[in-house]
This record gives structure tokens, C-alpha cells and sequence, in this order.
């Protein structure tokens, strides 16, 4: 297919033929790997059956399977092809503690699966390099980010993965993400006997969700704090000489996340210096940051969802965020949601997991993986005339 002033505009439909021919050859196998993902549910760093699996049918596709990878015992690498370009199929496959599949990775897993399979015969022809990257930990831990640091994005000019919602959108759009731990360490007392001897832990956790609640009514409309109490003593008889929180702050860029972590931390320190307690403050993974969209990969994507008889796609504000987000500060990057509940349910709830296994769940699977190896053929198609430098990093993003 050529533009009539010159140039590549996107890969011939007899070749998107043989991409979609392939995927539909292996249904049945996709199918399977997400059902025993779903199945077998794995959390962070942990997802040692759903990694193997994974690797098991690249590495019978022709893959060449690195496992583990990039210094985490789940992740690993597959690569197909020769070509100049570089094209990253994404397969997230960790699981929620106590709601198992109930974000549908075991769908993104199958579907980057999917995608690298279809591609795999006309790679050559297109002149690319296919690189499967396995990510642990997207729920918790960040994989994807201590993976780039690692180098597995390297030399990639662009990356895709999908993921399951409640609607479809190609311009996903997401929060910048700060996780924040804290310890409170007072004095144990009786709370009758000796009182006055006792420095409340509890208290001091207390003061600061006082302050972190009124500290809300001065943060931008779409900045968020919010957090769990983990431990805040044991008994009502006893003063509590510990009290622990787990808290996560979110903005709309990664550049305002570390104002919004300098007036949260205040609050916990307060609620130190208030009770006489001393407050530990650990960060306890990497910054997730903003997911920001590759406009062209945009475009090549909603066609070919389009040609798909995919919805529409919504255009919505962040409400989630991913540690993709930290990618696409680094690569040309694309993470388009797919609707498998028909907006009865979202993510993180318990039917959510009931629909990543539903028929519909299975449709935007094999949709997703057909849709990426296109996208991924048009890219190839529309880089011949102006090849983009490898690593792809665009002059407008900040490199993590």
C-alpha cells in the first residue's frame, strides 16, 4: 500500500493477511496459555509458571527465549528476525493478591504472545527484529522499570502491549505513581497505669491522615493521596509502640510527583513530632511514571482496531497507572485498552476476573494480538522512507 506522493503508508493486505491467518492458526494455544495463566494466579515477582508458559510456546514458534532475564527471576527475552528496526511486544502476567486475574494480564500475556507469533513469518520481509519481553510485576514492584534500567529496552524503536477495561481507547493516558511506607516506632504503656510514659504510635499515624485529609483541599483537582493502615497496635489495653501505613500518591505527570511526595512526607513527619514518636519513610519500589503516547503508533493502531470492528474509542482523562508509563518516557510506545465487560465491571474488581475469562475477554485477546502485529507492520512499512534512529527516544521525552 503507497501513498501516491511517495512512500510507505502501511503493509500490504496480502501480508496482513498471512499476520491475521497465523494468529487465527494458533487460537487454540493462546487460548490456552491465558486460561492456565488465569488459572494458576502468580503475584509480583512470583509468576514463575505464567513466565514458562510464556517462554514454552515462543521458544516453539522459533523464538530464541532468554530466562530469566534482565536480573528478575521471572522476566525473560525472546527474539525473531534480523531487521534494522526493533519492535517490543509487552506480555504483563502478574496477578492481584486475593483477586487473582482480576486485571486480565493473563489476556496480556497471551495476546503479546499472539502478536510475536503472527509476526514471526514476515519479520524478515519486514525487516524486523521481534523482541518479547516477559514484565513482572506491573501490580506491585515496577518491573518494567527496573527491566529498563537493565537494558531491555535497548535499541528498541517501539514498544505495544493492550490491556483489558470496561471500553476500548487508543490514547491511554495514566497517573504518575509514588508508593511511600511508613513506621511509626513510640513507647509501649499501659494506657491506665502508666499513660504518661506511653508515646502512641497509633496517635501519631492518626495526626497525619488528619493532615494528609486537610492537606487535600490545596492539591490540584487531579492529584490523589490515599493509603491503608497495615498495623496500629494489638490490643486496646496496651499502647501501641508501632503502627505502620502503605500509601500511594498519584499526579498527572511525573514531574509534579515529587512536590506532592515533599508535602505528604510533612504530614508524617508531624504526626511524629506531635506524639514524640520517630517515623521511618521508605520508598519501596521505583516511581511509575505517566504513560505517554506515541501519536503515530496512535494512529496505526486505531485503524487497524478499526478494520478489526472494534469499538470506537472513548477519549478519557488518566484513572489508572502502569509502570509501561515508565517505557514510554524511553521508547515510542502504544497501550490501547480493550473493552471485555461491556462497562459492567473494571479492573481490580472481583467479576473483572470472571470477564478475563469470558468470551468477550477471548475476543479482545485474539483482537489485540492481531492489531499489535499490524500495527507493528505498518510501523515497519511507514519507518523504510525515515527510519527513526535506533532506541527511538523522542526529543520531546525525558529519558528514564
Amino acid at each position: 500500500m503507497t501513498d501516491p506522493r511517495g512512500g510507505a503508508t502501511g503493509a500490504p493486505e496480502n501480508l496482513k493477511s498471512a499476520i491475521r491467518q497465523r494468529v487465527t492458526e494458533r487460537t487454540e494455544a493462546l487460548l490456552g496459555l491465558s486460561r492456565r495463566i488465569h488459572g494458576h494466579p502468580e503475584t509480583a515477582f512470583s509468576e514463575h509458571r505464567a513466565a514458562a508458559w510464556c517462554a514454552e510456546l515462543l521458544r516453539a514458534g522459533g523464538f530464541e527465549v532468554t530466562a530469566p532475564a534482565y536480573g528478575l527471576d521471572t522476566a525473560f527475552g525472546a527474539t525473531l528476525g534480523s531487521g534494522p528496526l526493533t519492535v517490543a511486544l509487552v506480555c504483563e502476567y502478574d496477578a492481584l493478591p486475593g483477586l487473582g486475574h482480576a486485571c486480565g494480564h493473563n489476556l496480556i500475556a497471551a495476546a503479546g504472545v499472539g502478536a510475536a507469533l503472527g509476526l514471526a513469518p514476515v519479520a524478515d520481509e519486514l525487516g524486523l527484529t521481534i523482541r518479547v519481553l516477559g514484565t513482572p510485576a506491573e501490580e506491585r514492584g515496577a518491573g518494567k522499570a527496573l527491566m529498563l534500567e537493565a537494558g531491555a529496552f535497548d535499541g528498541v524503536d517501539a514498544a505495544m502491549m493492550v490491556h483489558p477495561c470496561p471500553f476500548d481507547i487508543a490514547d491511554f493516558r495514566s497517573f504518575a505513581l509514588g508508593t511511600l511506607s511508613v513506621t511509626y516506632t513510640g513507647r509501649a504503656a499501659h494506657p491506665s497505669l502508666n499513660p504518661h510514659e506511653g508515646r502512641n504510635a497509633a496517635d501519631a499515624l492518626t495526626v497525619a491522615q488528619v493532615a494528609i485529609g486537610l492537606l487535600r483541599q490545596q492539591l490540584p483537582p487531579h492529584w490523589r493521596v490515599h493509603g491503608i493502615t497495615t498495623e496500629a497496635g494489638s490490643a486496646p489495653n496496651a499502647i501501641p509502640a508501632r503502627a505502620t501505613a502503605e500509601y500511594e500518591l498519584r499526579t498527572t505527570a511525573a514531574e509534579d510527583l515529587e512536590e506532592l511526595r515533599s508535602r505528604v512526607e510533612a504530614c508524617f513527619r508531624a504526626g511524629a513530632l506531635a506524639t514524640g514518636c520517630e517515623v521511618r519513610l521508605v520508598r519501596p519500589e521505583p516511581d511509575y511514571l505517566d504513560f505517554r503516547g506515541d501519536p503515530e503508533l496512535i494512529r496505526l493502531w486505531t485503524g487497524n482496531a478499526r478494520a478489526l470492528g472494534r469499538p470506537e474509542p472513548a477519549e478519557r482523562p488518566p484513572f489508572a497507572c502502569t509502570d509501561m508509563g515508565n517505557v514510554s518516557h524511553a521508547v515510542p510506545s502504544i497501550h490501547p485498552v480493550l473493552d471485555i465487560s461491556e462497562g459492567v465491571c473494571g479492573p481490580h474488581e472481583a467479576a473483572f476476573a470472571d470477564a478475563a475469562m469470558s468470551p468477550s475477554g477471548e475476543r479482545a485477546l485474539l483482537d489485540g494480538a492481531t492489531a499489535m502485529a499490524w500495527t507493528a507492520a505498518d510501523f515497519a512499512y511507514t519507518a523504510r522512507g525515515a527510519r527513526p534512529a535506533r532506541g527511538g527516544t523522542h526529543p520531546e521525552r525525558a529519558t528514564v
